[in-house]
């Protein structure tokens, strides 16, 4: 009786003995699972953040030549150069302008934050399509146009044609994007409008255009460097072919 005694008490400590030690198995386990779910969520959200919050260079433009005439006015040769939707740079255009200052101009649809935030394929990234560039002694309506009207934007040439062909559907359509709410709602767009960016240009800058992943364009410059400074004045001072030229 004493032995059934002591191998029942024995029993009861190897259970107790066990469901503490599967207890803290568990609780453990939980505990990992929980720390492993949290750094998952945070991962994605600082993923959603960052996508939120990227620019794209989507243009360069930088003065070739710029002089003040008989009239006192100041006119400026830009070099503009357009970035694929791959990132490579497009051929090079150059536009003569009368002013120191030069607007750009765009047509800009931007998508429903939650497309963005995704990274959705289509929808993962404001688009903008660049009209015409004009300056500050010039009639907007006279301005040079940047691609040619009719013709397919050379930003699309090479493009994945799916990505190609839902965007160009919707610039055929974009100024019932602007006003149908529906309509935006059906291509979860949020807003279209035109847009610009504009400012003084000097030579020995360079000017990058960027697009916010879920907002519209932004300009800021920065000193050229010292082999491309050199480039531009060989140029100046050399023959070369000219860059095509929208007018």
């Amino acid at each position: 009786m004493f032995r059934t005694f002591a191998r029942a008490i024995g029993l009861t400590a190897m259970i107790v003995a066990g469901s503490v030690g599967l207890y803290v198995y568990q609780n453990r386990t939980s505990s990992g699972k929980q720390i492993a779910k949290l750094q998952e969520e945070k991962r994605v959200l600082q993923e959603v953040v960052q996508r939120l919050s990227d620019e794209r260079r989507v243009a360069d433009v930088m003065v070739t030549d710029q002089r003040v005439g008989s009239d006192g006015i100041t006119r400026t040769t830009l070099l503009f150069v357009e970035y694929g939707k791959d990132g490579r740079p497009l051929p090079a255009k150059s536009f003569d302008v009368v002013g120191k200052q030069a607007h750009v101009d765009a047509l800009v649809i931007k998508f429903d934050r939650h497309f963005v935030g995704e990274g959705d394929p289509l929808r993962g990234h404001s688009v903008a399509l660049f009209q015409r560039i004009y300056g500050d002694h010039e009639n907007p309506a006279d301005a040079a146009r940047i691609d040619e009207p009719g013709e397919i934007p050379d930003v699309y040439r090479g493009a994945d044609p799916r990505v190609g062909e839902f965007e160009r559907e919707l610039w055929r359509n974009f100024w019932r994007l602007a006003d149908d709410a529906d309509y935006r709602k059906q291509y979860g767009v949020r807003v279209a409008n035109g847009q610009g960016v504009w400012g003084p240009f000097e030579p020995d800058k360079l000017y990058t255009i960027t697009l916010e992943s879920g907002g519209g364009l932004n300009i800021q410059s920065e000193p050229l460097r010292g082999i491309v400074r050199e480039a531009l004045k060989n140029r100046t001072t050399s023959p070369a072919t000219e860059p095509t030229a929208s007018r």
